[in-house]
């Protein structure tokens, strides 16, 4: 990183966009080949059913959409990419949708990105213990945020039942 980081910003860009685009064009196509080989064993039968059938139409309408938005998560971005090559989204809709998102995640990472990682690796050679204490309290907070979701879904749906 450090390397991308000492590049001018026009070079970097390019640099994070090519390095993207390899990576989940590889995961999209990686996807569509574990599909391809499933499909000449004894589970093959499912992926012609009506519910992967139901799944790819899905994927096919917001699948781009979904793609798009990956990008500006962390963790997601290649289980989405590899569904979008499982679901054998049309490479028409995907390819657009992975140079926009390519295009978004580079220009964070090139502006923000690299200075937030650099100053986290900054704060964490400072102090272990602290980085350590910081994503624990996310981690804490995350789980909070989920467990209350979680709670008022789970009160809705008693309220709609009843």
């Amino acid at each position: 990183m450090d390397q991308i980081m000492s590049l001018p910003f026009g070079v970097a860009l390019a640099t994070l966009f090519a390095i993207v685009m390899i990576r989940v064009n590889v995961t999209y196509w990686l996807g569509r080949g574990a599909v391809t080989g499933l499909a000449h064993t004894r589970f093959g039968s499912s992926l012609e059913g009506p519910k992967a059938a139901r799944a790819q139409a899905l994927i096919r309408r917001w699948g781009p959409y979904a793609v798009v938005l990956s990008f500006l998560t962390i963790g997601l971005q290649t289980a989405v990419n590899l569904a979008a090559g499982a679901a054998r989204m049309p490479q028409r809709r995907y390819l657009p949708a992975a140079i926009v998102g390519s295009v978004i995640w580079a220009l964070l990472y090139a502006t923000i990105g690299l200075a937030a990682l650099e100053a986290w690796l900054a704060v964490a050679a400072a102090s272990p213990v602290g980085a350590g204490v910081a994503v624990a309290a996310a981690v804490a907070i995350l789980a909070w945020v989920l467990v209350i979701r979680r709670r008022r879904a789970a009160a809705k749906s008693a309220d709609t039942v009843v």
